[in-house]
This record gives C-alpha cells, structure tokens and sequence, in this order.
C-alpha cells in the first residue's frame, strides 16, 4: 500500500530506462520545461550526489528522479527552504509506511542511524530571483545489497522487508510533496522551519564531530538551524556555534 495524502498536481513526468543523470537532463531542458515537471529514471550511470559523490543504485531496484521547481516568491537567502520542504516529504511518505524517518542535515534522510535517501539541489538565480531550483533525489526502495564504500546504506525492503514499485512511490512522493510545497508558497515559512526541527538527525543529542577546516573533534548537541540553513550545535561551554555545508562532519 502506497500511503495516500490529501492534495495533487498534475505533473509532466518523464520516464527513462538509462539516462546518464536526471538533474542533468532537467538542466538540459531548463529554458523551456514548467514547473513541476519530473524526470525519472530506471538507471542512471552517472547520478550524482552531494560533495561530488556519485550515487549508487542497482538497476530498476530504486527510485531516481528530479523535479523541476521554479520558486519566484521565495528570497535567494532563504532557498534552504526548498530543501526543508522535501525532506519533509520524504519524511511524510515513510512514516505512512510506519517508518520514523529523520532528516541528517541537510537533506539526507536517515532510518536509525542508516542513510536511506539522498538529495542535490541545484539553484539557479536570476536577478534577485530564484529562477529555478532542480531537485534531485535518491530514494534505496528494494535495493538489498550496496557495492560502494559508502558506510551506513539502507533500504525501505530492508528495513521493513516490503518491495515497492518505483513508479508508484514517485506519484505518491510528489502527492506529499505539493502538499508541502503549497504551505511554502502561502508563507508558512514558521510552519515548514519546526516541521523540518521536530525530524532532525541528533537533535538535542550530545555526540562528537569534526571541525573539516582543522580536523579537530568536539563534543556538541545540534539544537537547529538558522535562517540560512546553517547547522546550529551547542557547545560545552554554552556557546552555540554555527556550521554551513562541509564544515561540520558527523562522527559514527
């Protein structure tokens, strides 16, 4: 059972066998493609992750895709939004599938303290706009076994051992996902900022992480993020310091 949300948009979705890269075929058709339109794909042989990292999934087993957001009313400085709102999505349609899911900030999602899903968000300004934002995701549905080196996999089968068809996860996914998007749209910025805080990976946790600029390691309990996205972690001193992307790292 796909679980059902309360609201839908049409949307153009594009299904591809083998495709080198979603995101790059939604910049491929950047000028010209409205908002909302998706590109999935069954295999990609070049999908990307954050950090530069490629993505594995084994063929079919899993669902890729990008979608096309083209956020107008929303500030430059507060694009971290765009990312908040799918990760609560993605939060959404796992615990319909009775799994508590958590946001590893920025947008990884975590079951436990295994990574399920991934994300990368490409923004593309025009003026003082945000003319377009690509959004790609990686979700592990059926996947069983992982080949990379990355530390911590997971998938939905292996988690709750039920197989899910891809295709079906994609409409249901974007049901919540519009959903989402509309409270963004109204201005309910407040509302999606404590959503995305009551998911968050370690929230009021005291665990060790690395400073990447020194290598250093400190103790610190993550209590949010700030207007900008930027990671906020209290110290042992009672100072709260701030960290935006790769200056932090997670320590197992």
């Amino acid at each position: 059972m796909v679980p059902v949300a309360t609201a839908i948009v049409i949307n153009s979705i594009f299904w591809f066998g083998e495709i080198d890269s979603t995101n790059n075929e939604a910049y491929r058709n950047l000028a010209t493609a409205q908002h909302g339109t998706v590109w999935a794909a069954r295999f990609q042989t070049a999908g990307r992750g954050q950090k530069g990292n490629r993505w594995e999934s084994a063929v079919g087993e899993n669902l890729t895709f990008s979608v096309l957001l083209r956020p107008l009313f929303l500030p430059p400085e507060r694009q971290f939004l765009i990312s908040q709102t799918v990760a609560i999505a993605m939060c959404d349609l796992l615990g319909g599938w009775g799994i508590e899911a958590k946001i590893k900030w920025p947008n990884d999602i975590y079951i436990g303290d295994k990574k399920v899903q991934g994300m990368l968000i490409e923004h593309h300004l025009s003026g003082s706009q945000i003319s377009a934002s690509i959004v790609g995701v990686g979700l592990n549905l059926n996947q069983v076994r992982f080949a990379s080196d990355a530390p911590n996999p997971t998938s939905v089968f292996l988690e709750t051992d039920v197989r899910h068809d891809p295709e079906e996860v994609l409409q249901a996914l974007l049901v919540f996902l519009w959903r989402r998007y509309g409270a963004l749209e109204r201005g309910e910025w407040e509302e999606v900022d404590a959503d995305y805080g009551k998911r968050l990976y370690r929230r009021g946790q005291w665990a060790t992480y690395q400073r990447c600029a020194t290598q250093t390691h400190f103790l610190g309990k993550i209590e949010g993020v700030d207007r900008l996205g930027c990671l906020m972690v209290s110290l042992e001193n009672g100072k709260i310091e701030t960290f935006s992307f790769q200056e932090i790292k997670y320590l197992r």
